[in-house]
């Protein structure tokens, strides 16, 4: 793990809170989004959903310092392109400077709090596009279930669109994350991961905004990757969830979905930050080698 110490960020806040925006003004961008056409980024914006379990420890991302350190040793990483987060998040990492020469997404909608009973109402509660743009950020990710029983689904593509749409004008990655997802009672949704219904919200997501230039999707892995990739020539980030099975197992899931065509890389959270041996850089190794090397 990262020996990166965090004691002074409290500190920093509370005396200079102008340093996060000077901190912006002089991290270095990196220049070219994806050199050799893959990405591979560390997702950190599930805390603020208020989910926080990693398989069987419901609590497992409650501490922000533990967090940071698993996030500074993946993106100390070689192969690893960047970091998706919140606010909250990228700052910690930013005032670290740890976030030169990565790519960062930043995470704009964050409003449908796990289990509540407004779960599926996915307001955009983060960043902006403008504030994505004024910071040099390299795009947003928005979330995108879409329930035919729930009438604010409407609402929700509405947002995502004019979201796309507004991160485009900017030259920005709009990232949409689509699920067609169903209610299991009144705190209880579920995202319906076969192939049919992944291959329904890639078409509705693809269509969001007024131009997809620079739409990339974010996609579960699931069966008949090849047919359900076939959906779209949008480039596709591979979602990583939060595997319970053998590690070995996922990884090989993983490298059969990055052979095809439109698969641009992974985004994982948990299953590299909190992998069952404890060991977030051999985890990180492994899916850098898929993404970068072995999985092409």
């Amino acid at each position: 793990m990262s020996g990166v110490d965090t004691t002074s960020t409290t500190a920093l806040r509370i005396a200079d809170p102008g340093a996060v925006a000077r901190a912006w003004a002089d991290r270095r961008p990196r220049g070219t989004l994806a050199p050799d056409g893959r990405l591979l980024l560390v997702a950190a914006d599930h805390p603020a959903r208020g989910a926080l379990a990693v398989r069987d420890d419901p609590r497992a991302m409650a501490s922000r310092t533990d967090l940071v350190r698993r996030l500074a040793t993946a993106l100390e990483r070689p192969g690893v392109d960047g970091v998706l987060g919140t606010a909250d998040v990228l700052e910690d990492l930013l005032l670290l400077g740890l976030l030169d020469d990565k790519v960062v997404i930043g995470s704009m909608n964050r409003g449908g709090l796990q289990g509540a009973t407004f779960e599926l109402d996915d307001r955009f509660t983060g960043y902006d596009a403008d504030t994505l743009a004024a910071h040099g950020l390299d795009g947003g990710k928005m979330l995108t279930r879409i329930c035919l029983d729930d009438a604010g689904t409407a609402a929700t593509l509405e947002a995502s669109g004019a979201a796309v749409t507004a991160l485009a004008r900017r030259g920005l990655l709009a990232m949409v994350e689509p699920f067609v997802t169903v209610r299991q009672g009144p705190q209880r949704v579920s995202n319906l991961l076969d192939p049919d219904s992944v291959i329904s919200s890639i078409h509705i997501a693809a269509g969001l905004g007024a131009t997809s230039a620079h739409t990339w999707l974010k996609l579960p892995v699931v069966e008949e990757m090849d047919r359900v990739l076939d959906a779209t020539t949008l480039p596709c980030l591979l979602l990583g969830g939060d595997p319970t099975g053998d590690p070995a197992d996922t990884y090989a899931e993983w490298g059969r979905a990055l052979r095809c065509p439109s698969a641009a890389g992974l985004v994982v959270g948990r299953a590299l930050l909190y992998p069952p041996d404890g060991d977030v850089a051999s985890a990180v190794d492994t899916a850098a080698d898929l993404v970068h090397g072995a999985g092409r």
